[in-house]
């Protein structure tokens, strides 16, 4: 199947192109950045693997080749312009940016700063969260694919299953970030190593755009919605990788056994590693992986739970890969392992 990616020149376009180098049923056939138009690959990345190094960079307007699925690795408000276009040309998407994620337009338009024309698209898209909603993926031709905070977060608490209900009291969040998960390739200082060497720091307390995200799909599935979530997003010095630490507290005392016994439903995950102690989670262990590491800590009825992922494939360009994989019929794990 042939691919196409517009906004190929960001950090998870770079990261989709190297997993795509190693497939062995995807070929990329068109990349897109009107920053780089008219350059080719190894001159913007020049580790990028052979197979693509001499592919040229068109602009976002330039005609896409038919047939391929198309992925945005785009700022939201060029997606919000160009996927219209694509659905009605009947391009299969993956959409990378956060426009198709939220079901409500007035939390959208508030968190993203956007007005949102094409909200009816809503009707139609799947949230690309594999091990949440694997058949839908199976059988849509539009991917909402999820935010990188969003999945170390969601995950954690979906496998919860019913023992969701039992929750009482506001979940808290802390996660922190690499550097290239708030900042991806702009050049904003509070973003930079520069800024961040030897320092650590919160950012948009609040008003964090994945913030919505999360509190609708940790209650996917559930008869009511969760209490309120406060999630504060941290920055790390350090280029990839995001560790969340999620406080959950339930209405009567919980048992070790009662979140084992859920989170061995999704034991089969092959992206998904549960470890027993959460003093084993750390950025080491995922970077340059699409793994979700997970381990959880009970006190009377306290729950944390603690992940880590890398936010440039689990929490992006991998997790394309497994969407891509999933739409067009094939083995989920291809070109991640």
């Amino acid at each position: 199947m042939k691919v196409s990616i517009l906004g190929a020149g960001g950090l998870t376009g770079k990261e989709i192109i190297g997993f795509l180098a190693n497939h062995p049923h995807f070929d990329l056939v068109h990349v897109t950045s009107d920053k780089f138009a008219g350059k080719n690959l190894e001159s913007i990345f020049p580790n990028i693997p052979t197979k693509f190094s001499k592919l040229i960079f068109n602009k976002h307007s330039d005609p896409i080749p038919q047939n391929s699925l198309v992925v945005l690795a785009v700022p939201d408000e060029v997606s919000l312009k160009v996927t219209p276009e694509l659905l009605k040309k009947g391009y299969k998407v993956i959409d990378i940016s956060g426009v198709y994620r939220i079901h409500s337009k007035e939390e959208f338009e508030n968190y993203y700063n956007l007005k949102h024309d094409s909200f009816s698209l809503m009707e139609n898209v799947v949230y690309g969260l594999p091990e949440m909603n694997r058949s839908k993926i199976k059988n849509s031709n539009f991917v909402s694919n999820p935010g990188c905070y969003a999945t170390s977060i969601i995950l954690p608490i979906f496998m919860l299953g019913n023992l969701r209900q039992k929750i009482s009291q506001n979940i808290i969040i802390s996660s922190a970030s690499g550097v290239s998960g708030a900042g991806g390739r702009k050049e904003e200082i509070a973003y930079s190593f520069t800024s961040l060497h030897d320092n650590f720091k919160s950012y948009r307390v609040l008003n964090h755009q994945h913030t919505p995200e999360i509190q609708e799909y940790s209650s996917y599935n559930m008869q009511s919605n969760l209490p309120k979530i406060i999630f504060t997003p941290h920055l790390l010095p350090v280029y990839r990788g995001i560790l969340s630490t999620i406080v959950i507290q339930f209405n009567e005392l919980i048992k070790y056994e009662d979140i084992k016994n859920e989170y061995n439903k999704f034991s089969s995950e092959k992206f998904i590693r549960f470890y027993n102690s959460t003093d084993e989670i750390n950025l080491h262990n995922i970077q340059n992986t699409n793994f979700l590491d997970i381990a959880f800590k009970i006190d009377g009825n306290t729950l944390v739970i603690v992940s880590a992922l890398d936010n440039l494939v689990k929490g992006a360009g991998g997790q394309a890969i497994q969407n891509m994989n999933l739409m067009a019929g094939y083995l989920e794990s291809l070109g991640l392992e």
